[in-house]
């Protein structure tokens, strides 16, 4: 990969690089402008976290901003090759700075299940694939490309646009919070936009909602430990410890939390229930307003069952429960003495890890699984840090950068509703938030479903529509909240 970024950087032409890589590029790719292309060039820099090296990306984007004529600098970080990208675009000061934040890590792929090589900024059809094409290179390619039109506009500015391409987002120790500890004046701003909500389209290709986040669902984990006999593999134990977590976790993947409704995402489903029909519209209206239990229930169960978007309102609705890693085994012919697995979960605002752990528990059933909270905290700090978590409050509404985004996203797609809305994941917006400063969320750009499923999965895409869209809708919103 170090030799096909070295021809990048070196200006060589798409096709040949294409060779290099044994992979064909379409002509459509060699036509490409704007944040298409950029998306292109960003995602053949293999950034995956683990191990997260950056420095070769966000090289290339200093190249990019320094042509502009943009000051920017390269912040590296104590581990080898992992490194932040800040560039600024100069206001006259009158107003306090707006951040873009992007990150350039990405998670890791399993190739052999993809069907184009997710480092090569492949066009398939209408689509831009590859790994972090929509998570978030292509968030991080609409951002620079508005930045860079708006230089190009000379504009007069009366704040600081800022420009912000994080390393470890996806994992590690040297994220925002590490940026933020050791650079905080650098990335200090009046307000941050960041990934976050989903702008929704119909079947047609029609933009009906776009999602502003202005809060994350909490990050936690459970570890389920069980230890059994080791022994030969031709004399099977009864207390197997394989047996009996394998059997704790298919218990877990069967199992579903209750509807846990905020004043947040019941003033989300009411937004939705406007504008649907039917059985669809009874549903999200009981969903808005209802307290009775069995009625939230049944009504969660159908939507998530037959939705637009079913997995992403299910996990709305809930703190939701994922077994992701497990570990067992040492070799084929010995029988381990112990199993664990990992079980990720997203929490309501409200709800604490301690919470789940019990419901867990009772699912489970089985004493010789040792269910505990994954941190590395001890349980009183850990329990304050999670009390301060589900304490803070949503990013306001009334702020100028809430504003824009709403009127901008009205002017690119006007047919679509602007929504204040939960993100279901997590982001790295804690080193502003936890320091009273607004963060909001958005993926600039529409997608279906399909598209949304493919999020850290295979064949990761973004549609070139939707990043050109995506591109005036953040160049129109930083003309609004920035200009003079």
């Amino acid at each position: 990969m170090r030799s096909v970024q070295s021809v990048l950087r070196t200006g060589a032409a798409v096709f040949g690089v294409a060779a290099l890589m044994g992979t064909m590029v379409p002509v459509a790719a060699q036509e490409t402008a704007g944040a298409v292309k950029l998306l292109q060039q960003l995602l053949r820099f293999d950034t995956s976290n683990p191990p997260g090296k950056t420095l070769e990306e966000v090289t290339f984007l200093k190249k990019t901003f320094d042509e502009a004529g943009i000051e920017n600098e390269i912040i590296k970080t104590p581990k080898e090759g992992v490194a932040h990208f800040i560039a600024r675009l100069k206001g006259d000061g009158s107003k306090a700075p707006i951040l873009l934040a992007a990150h350039s890590d990405v998670v890791p792929v399993e190739r052999q299940t993809w069907s184009v090589d997710p480092f090569a900024g492949e066009i398939k059809g209408d689509y831009v694939l590859g790994r972090g094409a929509m998570d978030f290179k292509g968030g991080q390619a609409v951002f620079v490309q508005a930045v860079l039109d708006l230089k190009k506009s000379g504009i007069a500015l009366s704040r600081d646009v800022i420009f912000l391409a994080e390393a470890d987002e996806e994992s590690g120790d040297y994220g925002t919070d590490w940026l933020a500890k050791n650079h905080w004046e650098k990335i200090k701003a009046e307000f941050v936009l960041n990934e976050g909500g989903w702008i929704f389209q119909d079947k047609n290709g029609v933009a009906r909602q776009v999602n502003i986040t202005t809060r994350d669902k909490i990050y936690a984990g459970l570890r389920l430990r069980v230890v059994g006999t080791p022994t030969h593999s031709s004399r099977p134990q009864p207390d197997s410890a394989i047996g009996k977590l394998t059997r704790a976790l298919a218990k877990i993947s069967t199992w579903d939390t209750e509807p846990t409704l905020t004043d947040q995402t019941k003033a989300y489903f009411k937004a939705l229930a406007s504008s649907a029909s039917g059985q669809m519209k009874s549903d999200l209206e009981t969903l808005a307003s209802s307290s009775d239990t069995s009625a939230l229930k049944e009504a969660g169960e159908r939507v998530s069952a037959t939705g637009d978007y079913p997995l992403l309102w299910h996990a709305l609705m809930r703190n939701t429960v994922a077994p992701t890693i497990v570990k067992a085994g040492v070799k084929e012919n010995v029988i381990p003495g112990s199993a664990e697995a990992y079980v990720n979960i997203r929490l309501i605002p409200g709800s604490t890890p301690w919470d789940v752990q019990q419901q867990v528990e009772k699912v489970v059933a089985d004493p010789d699984v040792k269910i505990s909270v994954d941190t590395t905290m001890n349980e009183a700090d850990a329990r304050a840090y999670y009390k301060e978590r589900t304490e803070a409050q949503a990013s306001p509404t009334d702020t100028p950068l809430f504003k824009a985004l709403e009127k901008a996203a009205k002017k690119t797609w006007p047919e679509a509703a602007v929504v204040s809305a939960l993100f279901e994941a997590g982001t790295d917006a804690s080193a502003w938030r936890d320091r009273g400063i607004p963060v909001y969320g958005i993926y600039p750009y529409p997608l279906d479903n399909e598209t949304l499923e493919r999020m850290h999965g295979n064949d990761e895409r973004v549609a070139v529509k939707s990043l050109e869209e995506g591109t005036a809708f953040i160049h129109d919103m930083l003309i609004d909240v920035a200009a003079k």
